[in-house]
């Protein structure tokens, strides 16, 4: 355990605060401004999906490499160069005059913020004191709850009243201000590290990428031999990435975890589930502000009850859980977001607002619950060196979902409208149909846990 100086003791769980809210509000603030960002870029605003995806797949890419950069060459350098190159992919992607340039910026701005979070959270873990983690942690993560409800009506705001661009340019002043209390707060730690598996990681990361293109072309017109092609090269890339972890002593991602059948099945469901989750975000404010016609603010004030219900149902979510088991309550709230989703397929008229609001905030509140059941089952019965492994492998899950979620959604809305020909608003809706069963259908995985299944845990 480091010893920290009183100022540091005191203002280090700042530095997490500050490196959570940046990369969290730069992924939810996006969201609404897409089809001004489309426009300017002369792209159809259902086209842009890749400024998304390119930064969670990023992020999957590279977090499972930032604790072994952070024990090698310290966490106060790593971190601190973390913000600089996050810093300048932001910058980047402010003055991209193409959507592929914009995409080549928004890579940058994930490798630095795959570095920038979890090395934050390893500062404080190698800090301060067990009994001490728990309370920093949770005063460290309320910006976490707070950037995702600021996110979509800053957004909106922005880009209604500025221009897109400021979207990106407000992570430069934030930076810099991270920047000065990393160099005053973060101490320089060091670990004994291993050779990382690069074999295990190029293939892993070849394997991601393939998968995600593949549903990217497979719904595209005249390229869905190109997508078949890509989805059978990343299963062989994945083979490989199996056969290779079998044979090394210290793979990227040790197969033994999927020995342990609560992390097994979390890790599955968790990737499944998130598939329709993660695709609402993205399609919503297109929906509003493409078919609907609503400004980027008022889309962004329709997202917020998103954010409002899932911080409403924090103080909650252990009881309920511990009242039903996490069996019951995986298995019953998948169902209900499922139903949630096919209920957003029900709108056809802008002037049905007013009912987004309940339908969007009791969602918020059942991703909050289904984040938090399934995150803890999942690394629940992980003990020792385990526990890493699987909390880095988790972390890589939910960014992987993420981005074939919304690859997903969005391949689905392409699917719909240019082979089948649908209208626009029919295709949004067949889409939110078509996730909406997929989730209900992921959440009978859950069915495999037993009822006394986490009963640990609380």
């Amino acid at each position: 355990m480091v010893a920290l100086t009183p100022t540091q003791d005191k203002y280090l769980p700042y530095v997490l605060a500050v490196a959570l809210f940046m990369q969290i509000l730069d992924a939810t603030i996006l969201n609404t401004s897409l089809p001004q960002m489309a426009q300017a870029l002369g792209e159809s605003p259902l086209q842009m999906q890749w400024a998304v995806i390119s930064y969670a797949l990023t992020l999957a890419i590279f977090i499972p490499i930032s604790g072994f950069l952070a024990d090698k060459y310290g966490t106060r350098r790593v971190f601190l160069s973390a913000i600089i190159i996050f810093c300048i992919g932001s910058l980047l992607c402010a003055v991209s005059p193409t959507l592929d340039f914009l995409i080549g910026s928004r890579i940058v701005q994930a490798i630095g913020g795959a570095m920038m979070t979890p090395v934050a959270r390893l500062i404080l873990v190698k800090s301060y004191p067990r009994n001490k983690l728990l309370t920093v942690m949770n005063f460290a993560v309320i910006p976490a709850l707070v950037a995702p409800l600021v996110g979509p009506v800053l957004g909106g705001y922005i880009v209604q009243y500025t221009s897109w661009h400021w979207i990106f340019l407000i992570n430069i002043p934030m930076g810099v201000f991270g920047f000065i209390m990393g160099k005053k707060l973060v101490p320089a730690l060091f670990e004994d590290t291993k050779r990382l598996d690069w074999t295990g990681f190029l293939l892993f990361a070849a394997a991601a990428c393939g998968f995600t293109l593949a549903v990217e072309f497979g719904a595209q017109v005249g390229r869905g031999v190109y997508g078949l092609m890509l989805g059978l090269l990343a299963s062989v890339l994945l083979g490989a990435y199996i056969w290779h972890a079998k044979r090394r002593t210290a793979p990227l991602f040790p197969l033994s975890l999927f020995d342990i059948r609560t992390f097994r099945i979390g890790i599955t469901g968790n990737l499944f589930t998130r598939f329709g989750i993660s695709a609402v975000p993205f399609l919503l404010p297109l929906l509003l502000q493409v078919v609907f016609e609503y400004s980027p603010s008022q889309a962004g004030w329709l997202l917020a009850p998103i954010a409002v219900g899932a911080i409403g149902i924090k103080p909650w979510v252990s009881k309920i859980i511990q009242r039903y088991s996490y069996r019951t309550v995986l298995v019953y709230n998948t169902t209900f977001m499922g139903i949630l989703i096919i209920i957003l397929a029900q709108f056809n008229d802008a002037a049905q607002w007013m009912w987004f609001i309940p339908i969007l905030t009791v969602m918020g509140a059942c991703n909050s619950m289904q984040f938090s059941a399934m995150n803890t089952i999942t690394i629940g019965d992980l003990h020792g060196t385990q526990t890493s492994s699987g909390n880095s492998l988790m972390a890589v899950n939910q960014q992987l979902a993420i981005s074939f979620g919304i690859a997903f959604g969005a391949a689905l809305l392409t699917l719909l409208r240019e082979r089948l020909q649908m209208d626009t608003l029919t295709a949004f809706q067949t889409t939110y149909w078509i996730l909406g069963v997929f989730t209900i259908l992921s959440g009978l995985h859950f069915l495999r846990l037993k009822p006394e299944d986490g009963r640990g845990l609380y």
